[in-house]
């Protein structure tokens, strides 16, 4: 009795990458021997054998083969972008109102808790914003400014991150930084004419001065409280005293009698 003929020896097709998935042909596909190399190779389905590099990888028309927009060694694709943090700048102390020759301070915070970022103190002036004072910030993003100025000055201050490759910009403006010295000052009240022009009452803001010319912009702080009024008329005409604050001026200050103002002229 005859053995059955063996057309040829059986093999599992390798693995088909199609598209991010992978998948595994599961038919089985027979490799011809030489005695039967002229009769045309079938799977145990009937259906036509898939050669071992398989058949070509489908694709939807308009779409990649791959995926995009991850990169990995794996599935060859870039990585998404990070978009950038938003930081707020939070003030914690600020001294803006300075004698000559001490120190303006502003301390705060860079959030979320940015440590080694650059931030700046700049001050308005005619051709923009200037930076007079820089710091890094520390642990937590807690950060100090300081500046001394060496004139008398009032102008208009912000603290500045001008941001970096993963962190968006952010400034805050503070008020007006000034600086003042010490002044001797008295009131005087009544009515009359001004030298300056227009009539006293118990309601005008300004000062009197010798030398400052009318209508020259003063700012007076005195026990906290600051005013910001003009030069309305002439006087005082007591030695070593250099303002006369009229009522209206002594009861925004708060001034009683004679003594020491801080004055920014």
């Amino acid at each position: 009795m005859s053995r059955p003929h063996i057309a040829g020896r059986v093999r599992r097709a390798q693995p088909v990458l199609l598209g991010a998935s992978l998948t595994c042909a599961a038919a089985l596909t027979v490799v011809p021997t030489a005695s039967a190399a002229s009769a045309p190779a079938a799977s145990p389905s009937g259906a036509p054998a898939l050669s071992p590099s398989g058949p070509p990888t489908p694709s939807l028309p308009g779409l990649p083969a791959t995926p995009v927009g991850i990169s990995s060694p794996l599935f060859g694709v870039d990585a998404l972008p990070v978009p950038p943090v938003r930081v707020k700048l939070h003030i914690r102390r600020v001294q803006l109102n300075v004698l000559d020759g001490s120190t303006v301070t502003v301390a705060g915070r860079l959030r979320p808790g940015l440590a080694e970022r650059a931030v700046d103190l700049q001050r308005l002036g005619r051709h923009g914003w200037e930076t007079i004072s820089h710091t890094l910030t520390r642990h937590a993003g807690r950060f100090v400014l300081r500046y001394t100025p060496h004139r008398l000055l009032s102008e208009h201050v912000r603290v500045m991150f001008a941001g970096d490759s993963s962190d968006l910009t952010a400034h805050r403006t503070l008020g007006r930084m000034t600086s003042y010295r010490l002044a001797d000052a008295s009131w005087y009240g009544g009515g009359g004419s001004l030298a300056c022009g227009g009539e006293l009452t118990s309601a005008t803001l300004g000062v009197a001065n010798k030398t400052l010319p009318c209508g020259t912009r003063v700012t007076l702080r005195y026990g906290g409280r600051t005013v910001r009024v003009p030069v309305v008329d002439r006087g005082p005409y007591v030695e070593g005293r250099e303002f006369d604050l009229t009522e209206a001026t002594k009861r925004a200050l708060g001034f009683e009698g004679v003594g020491e103002v801080w004055s920014n002229r």
